[in-house]
């Protein structure tokens, strides 16, 4: 299993300690020592305040941020969950990608959505309701502006007009695309361009709110990642070349009925077909945020052994 720590400024109420580039510098680096696999920031650049009161979240630019996170460590993988896609020109969105990659000596994972907020969109002049459109378009676009740079790439509203002078990315013939979303869509997406998939696990609520179909249960999560396999088995690949990546469990670290509970639920997410789980951290400060990291360092590396904490007297 591999763990990924979403900066916690993605998360609702982060603490204004954790917004400096000393904190971003300081959390990635820790990451990196305690044996998380990589970083990851979402993608919000103009949110709505009633998104916010709702239990929404401000964040970095992630491009940005990531680069920054780059300069501070040697070997931490660093993800974009997610990308939005339809809010950019592919062509601007690849040399943002290219950039972080080349720079990371090849560290990118691209993590790319479709995107929810209605709002958003308007406020960036994007057609929401062509957004599923855009991002098929947007991906077939990337992978091929990455593959073959010189060859200029035509779309709906954007288009290379002549021979193409774009640098390539480090990793060949480009980073690792991992695809985010519940729907059948989505999972057709991995098919055709992805390394990896990231589904949220959530009640329907949820699911209703980020406009994506519910997948409400480790049970319903697994048979998702069935319906994947069968596509890719089609198509003349293999669940084993995918990435799935979901949230990981909450846990109270200073209660040991909680550390058996969250054990008992990565055993089930693992046995459904995840490999990787995106942490989020304790954003009440940057020190309670470096306490935390600290100590999941103790459950990562007890995830692939049998000394599983017993909560029982």
């Amino acid at each position: 299993m591999k763990f990924t720590l979403e900066y916690p400024s993605d998360v609702p109420q982060a603490h204004p300690s954790l917004f400096s580039g000393a904190s971003l510098a300081r959390i990635s680096r820790r990451a990196e020592i305690c044996g998380f696999d990589a970083v990851c920031l979402a993608d919000h650049p103009a949110p709505s305040a009633k998104w916010y009161r709702n239990g929404g979240h401000d964040t970095f630019e992630p491009v940005v941020a990531l680069a920054f996170a780059a300069a501070a460590t040697t070997s931490l993988t660093l993800m974009t969950n997610l990308f939005v896609l339809p809010f950019r020109n592919p062509y601007l969105a690849a040399k943002q990608l290219t950039t972080l990659d080349t720079l990371s000596g090849g560290r990118l994972v691209a993590g790319v959505g479709a995107g929810y907020l209605r709002s958003e969109f308007a406020a960036l002049g994007v057609d929401f309701d062509r957004r599923a459109e855009l991002f098929d378009e947007s991906i077939d676009a990337l992978c091929r502006i990455w593959t073959d740079p010189s060859t200029p790439v035509v779309g709906a509203d954007f288009g290379g007009t002549g021979e193409m002078r774009l640098r390539e990315p480090v990793q060949r013939p480009h980073p690792p695309v991992w695809i985010g979303g519940n729907s059948a869509a989505a999972r057709r997406r991995v098919t055709q361009f992805g390394s990896g998939w990231c589904p949220v696990i959530a009640d329907p609520g949820v699911s209703d709110a980020i406009r994506t179909p519910a997948i409400d249960g480790v049970d319903a999560f697994g048979a998702a990642v069935d319906d994947l396999g069968d596509q890719l088995e089609r198509a003349g690949r293999s669940l084993s070349e995918i990435e799935i990546q979901v949230e990981a469990p909450a846990v109270d670290l200073d209660d040991a009925a909680s550390v058996a509970r969250w054990h008992r639920d990565v055993d089930r997410l693992r046995d459904a077909g995840a490999t990787s789980l995106c942490v989020h951290a304790d954003a009440r400060s940057l020190a309670a945020s470096e306490e935390f990291i600290d100590g999941y360092r103790q459950l990562m590396a007890l995830v692939d052994t049998s000394d599983v904490p017993d909560s029982r007297p």
